[in-house]
């Protein structure tokens, strides 16, 4: 396959990384500044818990430069989607598969739901419907990345624990393209699974990690600490349940306790969430997909929030001091 990753972060290097190394591909990757020098000079990097995988790559910063491609990768921060969307469209043929493999909640998560969310847009991720215009929903193929992994050098990635991932159709079911996907990528060393519903897949990853994000960014601690405190530990459970009662009505209730999930969290170690790492590279927070998208679920499908609400003002108000989360519109909530 031709296969571009649109933004070589942690995740992108490692999707693209693996990719390349099989020597059955041909990977290219949209990218700007020290990172587009660094993977001109050295390709895709990554270490880690698996040995060093390295991989040939073409770069550009103009996606025009790429040409179209069999599968997009977007690997990008939630704030700068809208931007990939407006510049997307050279690398798009009729048959391209965008595969967004990004934290939060997607633009398109309720098109595949039936009940009271079904087909909302989700104006927290998407305000203005650009994102759905330029990234045609029937092209899409839904990912969530089960993989712990940090940028430690401009073009370089180190890949802590883990290497699974979830593809799924947006609108539910296993189909012959998402099968070729997961050989593609089980050959390139990810644990790969297809979803019969890839938002219940979503919505579990999301359970785990909308709490300790924003807390983490807020404190500057690691998750360890984060769940280790009685109080905080407390306040992660109980927005938990909202979150809980939220996927339940949405069609995917959730079986596993909090306490259950802190456990898992807890194997982590002294881990650095995909947020507290953003702060302290002074980029944007991904607020409005891992939280502002699940109070607005929750609006509407009748589940009060006051913890999660709790959370997303104070990382909202957090953000906004350090020039990391913009300013509310008038009339914002």
């Amino acid at each position: 396959m031709k296969v571009c990753i649109y933004g070589a972060g942690a995740i992108g290097l490692l999707v693209g990384a693996r990719l390349a190394a099989t020597g059955q591909h041909e990977v290219s990757a949209v990218a700007r500044g020290a990172t587009l020098a660094a993977l001109g000079e050295h390709g895709l990097r990554v270490d880690g818990f698996a040995g060093p995988i390295t991989g040939p790559v073409k770069a550009s910063a103009d996606p025009g430069a790429l040409g179209v491609q069999d599968v997009v990768v977007i690997a990008v921060k939630a704030p700068a989607l809208a931007d990939v969307g407006r510049r997307i469209a050279p690398l798009l043929g009729p048959r391209t598969l965008i595969v967004p493999a990004m934290n939060g909640v997607p633009w398109w998560f309720c098109h595949g739901l039936s009940g009271p969310a079904a087909g909302l847009a989700l104006k927290s991720v998407d305000p203005d419907g650009s994102i759905a215009r330029h990234l045609p929903l029937e092209q899409v193929v839904g990912c969530v990345v089960h993989a712990a992994a940090s940028v430690v050098e401009p073009g370089k990635a180190h890949n802590q624990m883990g290497r699974g991932l979830v593809i799924g159709e947006p609108r539910g079911g296993v189909s012959e393209r998402v099968l070729a996907l997961k050989a593609a990528l089980d050959a390139a060393g990810f644990e790969c699974t297809a979803s019969e519903m890839i938002q219940r897949d979503i919505w579990y990853k999301l359970w785990g990690n909308m709490t300790t994000n924003p807390i983490s960014a807020i404190t500057g601690a690691t998750t360890d600490r984060i769940i280790g405190d009685e109080l905080l530990r407390k306040l992660t459970s109980g927005a938990m349940l909202e979150s809980g009662r939220i996927g339940e009505r949405l069609g995917f209730a959730i079986t596993q306790t909090p306490e259950e999930r802190h456990a898992i969290t807890r194997k982590l170690g002294a881990f650095k969430t995909s947020m507290l790492q953003d702060v302290e590279a002074g980029r944007a927070i991904e607020l409005d997909s891992l939280v502002g998208a699940v109070r607005e679920l929750g609006a509407q499908v009748g589940v009060e929030t006051p913890l999660i609400d709790a959370i997303f003002g104070l990382a909202r108000v957090f953000g906004q001091a350090h020039g990391l989360y913009p300013e509310t519109p008038k009339g914002g909530s």
